[in-house]
């Protein structure tokens, strides 16, 4: 399929999808939410498709927010809808593991898309913030929870209330991004921790990650409830008894998502 706002492509169980709006830095409109939720829905079904890169086209923009000339005429109840909430929902709950490469600006619902990914490398001339209170608004997008969920209650609440838009330095020093690199090094760098996490068993990357996550937020009882399940689940692959095979073996594990 053909995208206007998205440059996709797949490369060994690599997806990727550029948000391309040089123009406007690309800002998040309409139509660019709904062609990454397109592509996503699309490889949810793909088996060839283990991990999902999200980043920006070019080196100065991840993306740059929500375009403003859409956010002028919104009503009160276009918030209820699901929008750039609804993208980020999309994208956190992907069986596939998720990586922003933040690759310069990622302010406002950028910043909110990459918080829904599961890792974040980012380019050493990145910036990264949630000024939505400028224009006396709030991150509509998940900012308000994911942020706290990250890097604390007590820095989230500094960075939303302030507006601080902070360097790729600092956000790895409060644990935002994993790393900020150098920005030629930076899809190198994303490409080398796909590489690592495609070579895990496909059935347990999805089985981790959705314990980590729906873990995250009950009792641990329960979540290591969950987490027993989930195991019990793996011992009955035949990628289990592959990678054990493997191991043992001293070679390679080859797992087919059995």
């Amino acid at each position: 399929m053909t995208y206007e706002n998205v440059k996709v492509y797949t490369d060994s169980r690599l997806g990727v999808i550029k948000i391309n709006r040089p123009e406007v830095r690309n800002a998040l409109d309409a139509k660019t939410l709904q062609e990454i939720t397109h592509v996503f829905d699309l490889w949810e079904e793909n088996d060839e498709v283990n991990v999902i890169v999200l980043t920006g086209d070019g080196d100065k923009s991840f993306a740059a927010g929500a375009d403003i000339r859409q956010l002028k005429d919104r009503k009160p109840l276009d918030a209820l809808l699901p929008g750039n909430q609804g993208v980020a929902q999309r994208i956190e709950n992907s069986s596939k593991v998720t990586i922003a490469a933040i690759n310069g600006f990622a302010l406002g619902g950028g910043c909110e898309l990459a918080l829904a990914c599961d890792i974040r490398i980012a380019a050493e001339h990145a910036k990264i913030g949630l000024p939505e209170l400028n224009l006396s608004i709030i991150p509509g997008a998940g900012g308000t929870q994911r942020l706290a969920r990250i890097i604390g209650k007590g820095r989230a609440m500094e960075m939303i209330l302030t507006g601080e838009i902070i360097s790729a330095k600092k956000a790895e020093q409060i644990g935002l991004v994993s790393s900020a690199v150098p920005k030629e090094e930076l899809w190198a760098v994303v490409e080398s921790m796909a590489e690592k996490i495609i070579k895990k068993g496909p059935i347990a990357l999805k089985l981790a990650k959705m314990v980590i996550n729906q873990g995250f937020d009950v009792d641990l009882k329960t979540a290591l409830m969950l987490e027993k399940f989930a195991q019990s689940i793996l011992f009955s692959t035949d990628d289990k008894l592959e990678g054990v095979s493997a191991f043992l073996e001293k070679r390679e594990a080859l797992f087919k998502g059995e």
